[in-house]
Formats: structure tokens, C-alpha cells, sequence
């Protein structure tokens, strides 16, 4: 990778003000934290969900799982639906702000980006690109496009902690899980493809969720992880 950015911290707060800017109404759908895996926890997260953002530590024992399954779908000449939006990452540190906007992207039923905004642009400018078009397009948009760049940093230094060191190696990734036509799906800009993780449905996407990245976290030998929720915004 080329590029480098500070890492967002996994704060709603941060995540809210950040895609404000970008041209998102977070008085509709607003990302907002998972307390827990307890059914009762997830109780209090409002509803609808929409996406599920998953933060957890990059392990040996995840990234084996990662390669063992990218080989077995090239084996069986996986194709997801090509109605998915899913951008490949090739700005290091960049995993957050592709998390959400991949949250975003899989839901624009939703929410409509304000006119003339960077979402707006992005969005409408790459629809009809590959994965690897829209990660470059991310990293390297051409003259007259919108750039996210300034508004990534400004989002970096908010939060409750300090960033790292733009140099300094950060291994914790996030992850996106959306409804695609009642499928579960994981995007992961690390990876080949859209995952599919068999059914969902719009009441029951957190638990579904929850229920995957259960399995991951055994796969990957982690107890450590952070959950939010993009949600119907609470009046």
C-alpha cells in the first residue's frame, strides 16, 4: 500500500461527525456502539440496523483464515452479486473510513448524501467501477474530484485517545457487515471479495452479525473487538 492515514478511533461520536462532513444525515440512520454480545445488550441498540462495523486485533491465526478462505471461494469460482458495492483498500489505515462507507453504500435507500457533497460525488463517480477502480479512485481521485484526505485527518485527531504515529504499525482492522438482498455480507477492503454468510433480514442483521463474528473471533484466537451499529437514529 501507498498511501498512509492515521487510523480512525471506533467511536460512533467520530464516525458521526466524520460522515456529516462527508454529506451523510445522521438525523435518519447514525452509528451508535454495541454494548455487548448479550442478547439483552444488543436490546438497547436501536432498530432497524443496517450495517454492522467490527473492529478486532489482525492475529497469525486471523490472517491463516483469511488466506484458507480467499483460496477455497478462488477454488470454487466464487462470484457475489454484483449488486453489492465493495471497494478494495490500498490506503493503509484506511479501514474505517471504508468500513462506513461501505455501510453507507449498501444502504443509499436509506439516506440520501446532501447535493454537491463528497458522498454525493464519490458515490455517483464510481458506481459503475470494479473494486479495484473505486480503492484507487479512494487513494488517487483525479483532478476535479472530490478528496476525502483532509476530512479523514480532521476525523483521526478527534476521539477520546491520541493517534499513534502516522508511521507506527496499527493492527486492528475494521470490517463492514450489510443486508444485500437478504444475504449477510461481509466487506472487507483486505480481502478478494464480497462474503456471503447465508441468510438475514433487516430485524435480525445485529443478531446475525453477532452470530459471525462469534466464529471469527474463535478462528482468530481474539476476545479483544469493538462493535457499532449503523441504526435508525434515535429522535
Amino acid at each position: 500500500m501507498g498511501k498512509r492515514w492515521l487510523p480512525l478511533e471506533s467511536n460512533p461520536e467520530v464516525l458521526n461527525d466524520f460522515v456529516s462532513k462527508l454529506g451523510y444525515d445522521t438525523s435518519k440512520y447514525a452509528f451508535c456502539d454495541v454494548f455487548g454480545l448479550d442478547e439483552e445488550l444488543l436490546q438497547m441498540v436501536p432498530q432497524p440496523v443496517v450495517a454492522v462495523l467490527f473492529l478486532f486485533p489482525v492475529t497469525k491465526e486471523s490472517e491463516a483464515a483469511k488466506e484458507a478462505e480467499d483460496n477455497e471461494l478462488k477454488q470454487k469460482s466464487y462470484k457475489p452479486d454484483p449488486k453489492i458495492y465493495f471497494m478494495k483498500q490500498t490506503i493503509s489505515n484506511a479501514c474505517g473510513t471504508i468500513g462506513a462507507l461501505h455501510a453507507i453504500a449498501n444502504n443509499q435507500d436509506k439516506s440520501t448524501p446532501a447535493e454537491g457533497s463528497f458522498l454525493q460525488s464519490f458515490l455517483a463517480d464510481s458506481a459503475n467501477m470494479n473494486p479495484d477502480e473505486r480503492g484507487r479512485f479512494l487513494e488517487e481521485p483525479p483532478e476535479g474530484a472530490p478528496d476525502i484526505d483532509k476530512a479523514h485527518e480532521a476525523a483521526a485527531q478527534e476521539g477520546d485517545t491520541a493517534p499513534p504515529a502516522l508511521e507506527d504499525v496499527v493492527d486492528l482492522h475494521f470490517v463492514a457487515l450489510v443486508n444485500q438482498n437478504n444475504r449477510l455480507v461481509e466487506l472487507d477492503g483486505r480481502k478478494s471479495f464480497p462474503i456471503d454468510h447465508g441468510k438475514t433480514k433487516e430485524g435480525t442483521l445485529l443478531q446475525d452479525s453477532v452470530a459471525v463474528l462469534k466464529k471469527f473471533m474463535a478462528n482468530a484466537n481474539t476476545i479483544k473487538f469493538n462493535l457499532i451499529a449503523l441504526a435508525k437514529a434515535e429522535q
